[in-house]
């Protein structure tokens, strides 16, 4: 996978056994709760005191058996709905499949926490582990990206709705990264249909990139890439915005020096037309 992060594999893992080790410090035993069974008339005694079934998880994990800490907690989840040791059973299922890598079983359990404690204090923590496991399934760009469509989703939510906590930094980070990847499928996509000499389905993928993406490293393509299908529909002015736009940016790169042989091959320069879609389009997306 072609992900890149600023911040160690190790770095972030150990971010989240910090706080799951400080949550399992915190636990405290109960006394054993009842709860209603579908019919609401007919009440009935969990069978396991909570603190053992907690504990027996917690020892699980530390010994490595991460599906056997998963299915202690679970039961602790099921036999103590709302309570503080349902809360502590839906964290701790969500760290240790995350933990063993089983991404999915982690996003339910983290995004279901959040969902029933938007505002708890360890909310954020949930999104984090939600995000980053979607971040650990992206695949390449080959592939469709709706897991990194849900990783961006996941660290937005943790900057937006949680700009205080400790998982920010990282999230701001790993937003930059998966746009980048969102801009690469745009790309391919584009570059297929350039191939194919689909020029006008191929800048509507470029222009996509200019939109949305135009702080990722894909942009340089994207402009020389539009330079090209420009000039091949005979829309000239615009290829020489879009080789303008290029050179003023990037002077030095290679894409730049393609974009403006190509223009010159045909007799122009590289002008930008200030009243141009791609003009206007690029100044946006570069000031925001």
């Amino acid at each position: 996978m072609p992900l890149r992060s600023l911040s160690s594999s190790r770095t972030v893992a150990t971010r989240l056994a910090v706080r799951a080790v400080a949550i399992a410090l915190m636990a405290t035993p109960l006394a054993a709760c009842g709860f209603w069974d579908d019919d609401p008339g007919y009440k009935t005694q969990a069978t396991d005191p909570p603190d053992l079934l907690y504990n027996q998880g917690l020892v699980a994990m530390k010994g490595g058996d991460y599906s056997k800490a998963s299915k202690r907690f679970e039961s602790l989840d099921k036999q103590y709905p709302q309570t503080e040791w349902q809360k502590k059973a839906i964290l701790m299922m969500a760290y240790s499949n995350y933990t063993s890598g089983n991404y999915d079983d982690a996003i339910t359990s983290s995004r279901r926490y959040v969902t029933l404690w938007p505002n708890d204090k360890d909310a954020a923590y949930m999104t984090y582990i939600w995000a980053n496991s979607q971040y650990k399934q992206i695949p390449d760009i080959t592939r469709d990206q709706d897991r990194a469509s849900q990783a961006l989703a996941g660290f937005q939510k943790v900057v937006t709705d949680y700009p205080k906590s400790e998982y920010v930094s990282d999230s701001k980070f790993k937003i930059q990264v998966v746009r980048d990847q969102l801009a690469g499928k745009e790309m391919e996509i584009g570059r297929f249909y350039q191939k194919q000499q689909n020029y006008s389905a191929a800048v509507n993928r470029y222009k996509t990139v200019v939109k949305d993406y135009a702080q990722t490293r894909q942009i340089e393509e994207a402009l020389s890439r539009l330079t090209e299908c420009y000039m091949a529909l005979g829309l000239s002015s615009e290829a020489q915005t879009a080789a303008a736009i290029l050179g003023h940016n990037y002077p030095n790169s290679q894409w730049y020096k393609d974009a403006y042989t190509l223009v010159k091959s045909h007799g122009l320069e590289p002008r930008e037309d200030t009243d141009s879609w791609l003009s206007r389009t690029f100044r946006n997306a570069i000031t925001l």
